[in-house]
């Protein structure tokens, strides 16, 4: 994923799910357990699904 000089890498490192959040020179490392990655998983569909649901209302 791109946007504006920042980019997001997921990757396995072993036993855990490594997410490198890139913005131009500074970079971020995130490094999850299974159980804890699967509920970000969880997480981010239920608001993106929440995101879409309310870009669908439309207030008159």
């Amino acid at each position: 994923m791109e946007r504006e000089n920042r980019k997001i890498n997921v990757d396995i490192e072993r036993t855990w799910v490594r997410i490198a959040i890139s913005h131009g020179k500074d970079e971020e490392i995130i490094k999850l357990s299974l159980k804890e990655a699967t509920e970000l998983k969880e997480q981010l569909n239920s608001t993106i699904e929440d995101y879409l649901q309310r870009q669908n209302i439309r207030i008159d």
